[in-house]
């Protein structure tokens, strides 16, 4: 009988195409199956095969629990202190086995046996043709749309199987039974039971790949697309760059007569693309991220990682684009928030920005206003750059002399130092959990936290009560931030 097991698994395997190791699991399992449903309850039953000669051997299982945890199931658990007293250096997680005897192969409840070994196989089958598959190393899957499962797609290439989620459409696309549809490979999800390859035909990989296809140069190396921004079935941005100065990058893409940009439209459902030359230079980029709006003036903010663009009256409307959407795609394409504004909102900015920084040079500097205009209008923003700008800067500012260059670099580093002790009296009134408070991985900086402590806010649950117009007001903080934070502030509410 063992030998004809030893015969069955082979056949099996050949027949099935899958590893002879797959196969005895299988049996292995189908065994345990049936030993369990002897036993009853919800013991942990583990059978071994000798793969040479077909002989098994059948043990009842106990998990090592620590004493803390308790005995979840009595049936197939113990502590770890009972289980101590019989094998001293048994460790948590470990297993105590009990060898019983054996279920006779002719006695297996055999329709359970069989259901159990024809799922393994099913299973590995299907696992077997996902590795063969993932292993072309495709970003394309094309296939026949088979069937509609609670509103997702369920797309057929070959033998395998892809889920386009509805949300992973293209709006106001109607894709029936039997059209033959491309989508771009988000991933697998092992956790489905049914089809595990994610498709996309809204994600910004499709374009991209689309593009790869379309445009020989992207695959030979001589062009790149450096990224992508989509409202898919609408509109698209793409950023490309030219790694030989022979080939236009704009161009090539475009194609002859337009015929690689409109094939490219065509499979998105007329999704008109912008083709942006990408720079290295942030500002320069956003400006060909706007086209086709034509840029006045732009100011780059590093540290909020954002630019206020600034456009004449007649290309306002072209630069924001219809519901926002092309200021929104450029921003998604350059990764820099965009603030468009005509010249006049920007000259009110300024003149704002302006009567800040001479309010903070004359407070801390102890000078007039004269004084503070002539450092605004030298080009310094703050007191760090009085402090700190190579002196010979500053000696070339014609209105001063060398005096009175070197004493504005003490008065402000003294102010920077009156500064940071204030600043530090001020985190030291805040309690420790709201200092250790993580947001995207990093605690708050100091000088947030003392605008945080100005403001009554000592504690994570002071934070949290906290408004978003308040914390915006208190910090400057964007209102998206602020959420983030207050939302961050409150989950120890929830998890306690």
């Amino acid at each position: 009988m063992n030998r004809e097991m030893l015969m069955l698994v082979d056949a099996i395997s050949r027949e099935k195409t899958v590893d002879l190791e797959v196969v005895f699991d299988a049996v292995e399992a189908a065994l345990a199956s049936a030993t369990k449903k002897l036993h009853g309850g919800e013991v942990d039953i583990r059978v071994a095969v000798d793969r040479d000669t077909g002989n098994y051997e059948t043990f009842r299982r106990w998990l090592v629990v620590p004493d803390s945890a308790g005995l979840q199931n009595p049936d197939a658990e113990e502590l770890l202190s009972e289980a101590r007293e019989r094998i001293g250096d048994i460790e948590e997680g470990d297993y105590i086995e009990e060898a019983i005897d054996s279920v006779p192969i002719g006695r297996i409840g055999a329709q359970a046996a069989k259901q159990v070994i024809l799922q393994k196989i099913r299973d590995a089958e299907r696992e077997q043709l996902l590795s063969d598959f993932l292993a072309r190393g495709e970003k394309i899957f094309v296939g026949t749309v088979k069937r509609l499962d609670k509103g997702d797609m369920i797309v057929e290439s070959g033998r395998v199987e892809g889920r386009l989620k509805r949300s992973e459409m293209i709006p106001k696309e109607n894709l029936r039974s039997g059209d033959r549809v491309r989508a771009f490979i988000l991933g697998v999800d092992a956790t489905l039971r049914g089809p595990q390859i994610m498709l996309s035909r809204s994600a910004p990989g499709f374009m991209i790949e689309l593009f790869a296809q379309e445009v020989p140069e992207i695959e030979q190396g001589l062009l790149e697309i450096k990224s992508c921004a989509r409202d898919p079935g609408s509109r698209a941005k793409i950023a490309v760059v030219s790694h030989d100065r022979r080939v236009d990058p704009i161009g090539t893409c475009v194609g002859v007569r337009g015929s690689r940009v409109t094939a490219v439209t065509n499979e998105l459902a007329g999704e008109r693309v912008d083709i942006v030359l990408w720079s290295d230079d942030p500002a320069q980029f956003v400006i060909g991220a706007l086209a086709p709006a034509n840029v006045h003036s732009i100011v780059v903010d590093e540290e909020r990682h954002a630019m206020d663009v600034v456009v004449d009256e007649e290309n306002l409307a072209i630069a924001i684009g219809r519901g926002g959407q092309n200021v929104r795609l450029a921003s998604e394409l350059t990764g820099w928030r965009i603030n468009i504004m005509t010249a006049e909102e920007s000259e009110a900015k300024q003149a704002v920005e302006s009567d800040s920084v001479r309010k903070t040079f004359v407070d801390k500097l102890d000078v007039d206003e004269e004084v503070a205009d002539i450092l605004i209008a030298e080009g310094f923003t703050s007191l760090e750059e009085v402090a700190y700008v190579p002196l010979q800067e500053m000696l070339e500012i014609e209105s001063f002399d060398e005096d009175t260059v070197h004493e504005l670099r003490t008065r402000a580093k003294d102010a920077l130092l009156t500064m940071e002790i204030e600043q530090e009296d001020k985190v030291a009134q805040v309690s420790q959990d709201l200092r250790d408070l993580e947001v995207d991985g990093k605690t708050l900086p100091p000088e947030f936290i003392a605008k945080l402590s100005g403001g009554g806010v000592h504690t994570r649950d002071d934070l949290a009560d906290l408004a978003v117009d308040e914390l915006t007001e208190m910090t400057g903080v964007d209102e998206e931030r602020a959420k983030a934070l207050i939302m961050k502030a409150r989950e120890h509410w929830f998890t306690a």
